[in-house]
């Protein structure tokens, strides 16, 4: 039996990737995680928050894949949108959406993958979010807070994220865990 959506599946859609937006907006991230606040910076939380929530969505039955699709649609049309506002011409945005996509799916693969690696996710958000090779703390931290979501993500039902409703923990519990 497939699940009953309680919401339209637009305003779903708004509400799960609004919130992935809010979340990845936490100054926290920024003056307390280290996270650069530049353009390049945000897309990264973006990335990683929208690659945690997928990953959950995709565990589950067609229609919470069908959901998964419709989330990352969105960041493709906000990504447009934010492109089209930054003044990349209408001739431009094709390849630059190319390159989100492509970083999408680079980061997507390396964060699925270091999931399983003891120090690999630390690493991995060190090349993607720092630009660095060696792991600061600010990474560990960073890494510790991903296991969290992951966890947290888990636990919460299918239907609750259908309806349009997701929960991720507070940054600030990470670096106090640490």
């Amino acid at each position: 039996m497939l699940p009953r959506f309680r919401r339209s599946p637009k305003s779903t859609i708004a509400a799960l990737y609004g919130a992935i937006v809010a979340q990845a907006r936490l100054p926290v991230f920024y003056a307390g995680l280290r996270v650069p606040d530049t353009v390049l910076g945000r897309f990264d939380l973006i990335v990683l928050h929208l690659v945690l929530l997928l990953r959950r969505l995709r565990a589950g039955e067609a229609a919470h894949r069908a959901l998964a699709q419709g989330v990352f649609d969105a960041f493709c049309r906000d990504m447009d949108d934010n492109l089209r506002e930054m003044g990349i011409s209408d001739q431009g945005v094709p390849r630059e959406m190319r390159k989100v996509g492509e970083a999408f799916y680079g980061r997507a693969q390396a964060y699925e993958a270091a999931l399983g690696e003891p120090g690999g996710l630390a690493a991995a958000l060190a090349r993607n979010v720092y630009g660095v090779e060696e792991p600061p703390v600010a990474a560990v931290t960073l890494a510790a807070y991903v296991r969290q979501a992951v966890d947290m993500l888990a636990g919460q039902g299918l239907e609750a994220l259908a309806a349009g409703r997701v929960s991720f923990p507070e940054p600030q519990a990470a670096a106090a865990a640490e």
